[in-house]
Parts: structure tokens; sequence; C-alpha cells
């Protein structure tokens, strides 16, 4: 049998739905990612929101987070912000992990 048969039916819909929440967990983080940056850039509020959703969208480009650091690692320089990729890069995954809390605990 080869590894793309499933032997259980179940296994499709359980495929799909860890797909989805691992959607929902990246876009989260996304917006984490969003607004902390907004914050290191010196936005708040609508600004800092506004923001956020350009760093989600920007998540779409491909997998992974590399696009969402490209383009904050841009607006950093164009503002003069001084944020190592180093720390940009321990923030992502830290809040890779309190995304996935809180879409967790939503899904209660």
């Amino acid at each position: 049998m080869s590894d793309n048969q499933r032997t259980n039916p179940n296994d499709d819909s359980r495929y799909a739905h860890d797909e989805a929440v691992k959607f929902k967990i990246n876009s989260r983080r996304a917006k984490l990612f969003g607004l902390w940056a907004a914050e290191q850039l010196g936005y708040e509020g609508d600004e800092a929101a506004a923001y956020a959703k350009e760093v989600v969208a920007a998540d779409m480009d491909e997998p992974g987070y590399e696009d969402i650091l490209r383009k904050v690692q841009a607006d950093f320089d164009a503002k003069g912000a001084d944020v190592s990729d180093h720390r940009q890069r321990t923030k992502i995954e830290e809040l890779w992990n309190v995304a996935e809390k809180q879409i967790m605990d939503e899904s209660k």
C-alpha cells in the first residue's frame, strides 16, 4: 500500500481538520508578529492593526515565515528601527506557541 492511500476513511477529514488548524495558527502567529513589529515601528491603534493585516497578507506568499521576515525587515530598515534578525526569529517562534495555545483554547 502506498503512503498516499489511507486505511481509514476518517483520515481525510482528520487531515483536512489538522490543515485548517495549522492555517489558523499560522495566520494568528502572523497577526501577533505584525502587532509586535508595529510596536517596534511606533505604530498604535488602527495603524498597528492595519500593519498587522499587511503582515498576514505577506504570509500568503510562500510556505514558512521567511516572507514575513523579509517584509518586516524591509519596513524596519525603511524606518531605521534597529531590530536584529535573531530577535525577529526568536519572537516569531515564540509567537507560534502563543498562537497555537490561543487557537486550541478557542476550539474547546
